[in-house]
């Protein structure tokens, strides 16, 4: 086997390998021979085909099925004799042979992956968040707990933001009913911004018993496309107004959540989970800090059978996910065009961190690999028979493993380079959105 190799330009290969005649004569006729011993010919006895009559009748079959596996077989033997790493599947072209053999020939191209040679971050300055859980955080999530458990009780008095109207409704467009035009005795909440713009607003100050008619219109967006972006005319009837009542933070309160101890037992164990979260969150940052950091020190190629076929996994599973949340299959429509920038960086996040991983030696850690195993398990209602999935099957623990792996390059990472330590607060890490809106 003859193997020649040119670059094209980029990372694409052009490799043209040149197979001797009788390695693929050999083979076609070992096969017919084989044949002859159990084809059924008619005007022949099992058995007794002679071999010249099995050749001429599959013997064009036959070659064809040897050449495609010769070809798969001596693509693999010349990218390993040339050490050469594929990156996706080759485009093959058969050519003919100038051997006075006849052998046969053909030309494989390809994209190889990009030798990566990792940038030092001795030097290199990463920005890692620092908060800690204040006093102010564990009142504020107190508070939200309270709101989880509040109360409503009729008042006489104007409807404020804040309070909870009881309201019977009509709606018409062009003063036609359309489809859940009507509704009794439905509660709305101030100020919730759950019901279309306007409506809410529209019943501030409204007392029980007042009949209101809003002239409002329909989101673009609505999920009824029968009456998206349409007007609306509400007539709505508000039958109580009702005014929330927060619940006491004392022993009742707590044993509500399973905490025994009062207030100050719920505290502190609202503290513990708050800090957990805020350490996840933490390393979240730093994590996304470290890996821009290395995509930035290392500029480098990227095969585009990779990035199409990390974005055709993306659109994949986006597509699954909407039809899980209740969308129809047919019409949910992903272009894994829309995913190629996050396939990108991905793709070169993958190449890099491989490259530091072989290394630094990193292997996964199991202990750290089952406390990833238990904190999953923790979740569900028999967390026992989810850690025994994990390990029934070495591979299903490979994302795990794979998470431990990169969680070693960010504490690496952050070791060779100088850490600028940035305070933060546990509502900018947790809830960076809302922090940016106020």
């Amino acid at each position: 086997m003859q193997v020649s190799v040119e670059s094209t330009g980029g990372l694409t290969r052009r490799m043209k390998v040149s197979v001797p005649a009788e390695r693929i004569d050999q083979e076609v006729e070992s096969r017919l021979k084989r044949m002859t011993r159990s084809v059924r010919i008619k005007g022949f006895r099992p058995g007794k085909v002679p071999f010249g009559v099995v050749q001429r009748q599959y013997g064009p079959q036959v070659r064809q099925e040897v050449v495609g596996e010769v070809v798969q077989s001596t693509f693999y033997e010349a990218v390993v004799q040339e050490k050469l790493r594929p990156a996706g599947s080759p485009s093959i072209e058969p050519e003919e042979s100038g051997d006075a053999d006849g052998g046969f020939g053909y030309v494989a191209t390809f994209e190889v992956y990009p030798e990566v040679e990792p940038a030092p971050l001795e030097g290199v300055k990463i920005e890692k968040s620092v908060a800690q859980v204040a006093d102010e955080d564990v009142e504020r999530m107190i508070d939200n707990l309270r709101k989880q458990r509040r109360s409503f009780e009729a008042v006489e008095r104007p409807a404020a933001e804040g309070d909870r109207v009881v309201m019977d409704y009509n709606g018409t467009i062009e003063g036609e009913d359309f489809p859940g035009n009507r509704g009794q005795d439905v509660p709305v909440e101030l100020g919730s911004g759950r019901m279309i713009e306007g409506l809410e607003a529209g019943l501030i100050g409204a007392k029980a018993g007042e009949t209101r008619t809003l002239d409002l219109k329909f989101p673009e967006d609505y999920h009824f496309k029968e009456v998206a972006g349409k007007p609306v005319q509400f007539e709505v009837t508000v039958k109580a107004v009702e005014e929330s009542r927060l619940p006491e933070v004392d022993e009742a309160f707590a044993k509500g959540f399973g905490v025994e101890g009062g207030a100050d037992a719920l505290r502190a164990e609202v503290r513990g989970n708050m800090e957990r979260e805020l350490n996840q969150g933490l390393h979240a940052k730093a994590k996304r800090a470290v890996m821009d950091k290395l995509l930035e020190l290392n500029a480098i190629d990227l095969p585009a059978a990779l990035i199409d076929g990390e974005a055709g996994r993306l659109a994949q599973q986006m597509h699954q996910q909407l039809v899980a949340q209740g969308a129809r299959p047919e019409d949910v429509k992903m272009d894994p065009s829309m995913f190629r920038d996050e396939a990108s960086r991905r793709v070169a996040l993958g190449l890099i961190l491989a490259e530091i991983i072989k290394r630094q030696g990193f292997k996964a850690d199991p202990a750290k690999v089952r406390e990833m195993v238990d904190n999953t398990a923790a979740s569900y209602e028999h967390p026992e028979e989810v850690v025994k999935w994990y390990y029934a099957e070495k591979g299903r623990l490979a994302d795990l493993e794979s998470a431990n792996l990169e969680d070693q390059v960010v504490d690496w990472a952050l070791e060779q380079a100088d850490v600028v330590e940035q305070p933060t607060s546990f509502q900018e890490v947790m809830n960076p959105q809302a922090t940016a809106q106020a």
